[in-house]
């Protein structure tokens, strides 16, 4: 794993051992970032099951003002701080360990929520329905979410509305946007 873009671009990233703690391929997260990329710069990010870090560090790369990496893991939350050090972005990051979705109810706003819990569970639909109830993103945020391929993704209802899904081989990637909005995309595919 490495920084792919901005102040940070080419650090390595340390890698869990094991299969505790699936990493986004540096592909798909190259893709990420290419349809997100007009929309990171001065944004306060969530990486909400943080694992390694990597979405939210490489948000913070490319211009994030702020990012909170929350997970309940500490072996995952210990390799996050380590990841962030490794960036040298220990300034613009806040680890918080509880379980994500009562980290949701926290209050905190954001405008860029990033969602990648293990694939055979229920977290992500119960995430999203989280966000859409307590409302944490600011006006024309956008959640991106990462799950298995053949997943349905659920609706939702204003002020969020579903956007494009973008398929990388097993893992789609779909994104949500509040104000119905959408977010400016170069990276249509």
């Amino acid at each position: 794993m490495r920084i792919i873009s901005g102040s940070a671009r080419g650090r390595k990233l340390q890698e869990p051992a094991g299969n505790a703690i699936r990493p986004t391929t540096d592909m798909v997260k190259e893709s990420v970032f290419n349809i997100i990329q007009f929309q990171v710069a001065g944004r306060r990010v969530l990486d909400l099951f943080a694992g390694t870090g990597q979405l939210g560090i490489e948000a913070l790369s490319r211009g994030a003002s702020a990012a909170v990496f929350v997970d309940e893991s500490a072996e995952a939350l210990k390799l996050v701080r380590a990841n962030i050090k490794a960036a040298g972005f220990e300034n613009a990051a806040q680890v918080v360990r509880t379980d994500a979705l009562s980290f949701l109810k926290s209050g905190a706003k954001f405008d860029i929520v990033f969602l990648d819990p293990p694939y055979d569970t229920p977290l992500l639909d119960q995430a999203l329905k989280h966000i859409f109830e307590f409302d944490i993103l600011q006006e024309n945020g956008i959640i991106i979410c990462e799950s298995k391929a053949d997943k349905p993704m659920p609706e939702a209802g204003p002020p969020y509305a579903k956007g494009r899904s973008y398929r990388y081989g097993r893992v789609l990637i779909t994104l949500y946007h509040r104000n119905g909005n959408p977010p400016a995309s170069n990276g249509d595919r």
